[in-house]
Order: C-alpha cells, then structure tokens, then sequence
C-alpha cells in the first residue's frame, strides 16, 4: 500500500518571472548571480541566490536557461521587483532585457520521476518535485490537486525555504542551508562574493541556520524554540511535528 503522504499531488502557486533576453545575458547574469550560469546549456535549471555586495540575501532564484541569450530567472511572489532592480542597478553597457511578469504555476510535489511535459526541476533537484507553468495543461490522472497542508509537509521534509518565511533580505547564504544549491565556488567575482567565500575558505559557522527539527503537535511558525528550557532559535515554518527552524550555532537539540 502506498503511504499517501508521499503520493503525487500539485498546487496552484504564484511566481514572479524575469526573463533576462540578448547576446550578453549569459555574461552578464553569470558576473552577477551566485551559480555558474556560464556552462548553462538550454533545458538547464540552477537554483542561485542574487546578493546585495554587503553578501545578504535579495533573492533565492530558480534560473533556466531557455536559448544561449534567454535565461529565465523565477522566485517567491513579492519579490520580483526586488530582483529587477537589483539586477538594474550594476547593467551598464549590456546588451540584455529585464521583463518582469507574475504568473501562475502548478507545484508538484512526490512526483518520484513521473513526466509531466515542460516542467522545471524543483527545490533539490532530486526528481521529487517539479513546477509547470501551463494552467490549462492537463496533468496525468494520478497526480490530483493537494492541499496548502501537503505542500508545507513536502516542502519542510525537503528543508527548502522560502522567501518572506524562512528566508529574509538580513540573511547571508551560509544561515539558509542550502548554499550547496544555490552557490558555486569555482566561478568568477560577483557582488556579495567576498563574504560567501570567505566563510567558506575559513571554515566559518554562520551565527544561525534553517534547520530540519522535530517539534511538537502545538508549535507555531513565530514561536521560539526551546529545548530543555533553553531558547535556541525560532520557528519559521510548521508542519506537523516536524519544523525549518532558525537555529543558533552550537544548540543542542535534544
């Protein structure tokens, strides 16, 4: 019998779209974003974070590359414009388009590899999860629309966070727990580059981290943490009796 909290379900979600099109696009993304954008090849998904210089966090972006000059850059509703003009702010002399669109996506989530046509690796890129944009698309007939519940549930399972939730604009990469997704460390300079690797070349424990924890049935997102009568850090998403939870370096847990 299959468990029918793993089984495939979607949900309609929101999405702010930039879609960055001409002959310097890729340069240009690729000297301003964390992830290596230059190997990108067309049907390529990366997940990346753009930074302000300080190294906090403007936005965690999923980027496709759709031709060698069109790469498409979506992220967490409300924060789209945020992205433009970031990206704005150092495009000089670039041959390279910003449009900015809100469009409505299906979130799949347990999909276990099943096709679903013109989908996008999602969060891990673990074959678990895939976004489509295409609301009239028929999906096959075994993945039926969940609820915002399941999709808490999957999404807290795979310790992927989100912006305005887990994620806010005072954050650094190293407090999210997912750098090992969204940065690369072998490319080249890129604004809010010097404090990544700097972390990363010391061996450096961020003050905090988004941390996958077990919890009980009556926490609440907003809520403080506290293990054995001590506050370790604070809840920002709950689903169940598990939690992402932002957590101060060198807590206990249990």
């Amino acid at each position: 019998m299959v468990d029918s909290a793993l089984s495939a379900f979607w949900v309609p979600i929101v999405r702010d779209v930039v879609t960055v099109t001409g002959s310097d696009a890729r340069k240009y993304l690729h000297s301003q974003l964390s992830q290596n954008i230059e190997t990108m090849q067309p049907g390529d998904v990366r997940a990346s974070f753009v930074l302000q210089p300080t190294g906090k966090i403007d936005a965690l972006l999923r980027v496709s590359c759709a031709a060698n000059d069109r790469f498409v850059l979506d992220t967490d509703s409300g924060y789209g414009e945020s992205v433009v003009a970031r990206l704005k702010r150092f495009k000089i002399r670039v041959n390279a388009d910003l449009d900015l669109q809100q469009q409505n996506w299906r979130a799949i989530r347990n999909c276990g590899g099943t096709a679903v046509d013109g989908s996008l690796a999602a969060w891990r890129a673990d074959g678990t999860a895939v976004d489509v944009f295409s609301p009239a698309l028929t999906l096959p007939s075994n993945i039926p629309q969940g609820t915002t519940e399941q999709f808490a549930a999957a999404r807290v399972a795979a310790m992927w966070p989100i912006m305005g939730v887990d994620i806010s604009t005072d954050m650094i990469p190293a407090e999210t727990g997912i750098v090992e997704c969204a940065v690369s460390f072998t490319k080249g300079c890129y604004p809010g580059q010097e404090l990544v690797e700097r972390m990363d070349s010391r061996g450096s424990t961020a003050p905090k981290m988004l941390t996958l924890i077990d919890c009980p049935i009556d926490a609440v997102a907003g809520a403080n943490v506290v293990v054995n009568d001590v506050t370790v850090g604070t809840y920002t998403t709950v689903a169940g009796t598990q939690a992402i939870a932002l957590i101060k370096r060198g807590s206990v847990l249990t």
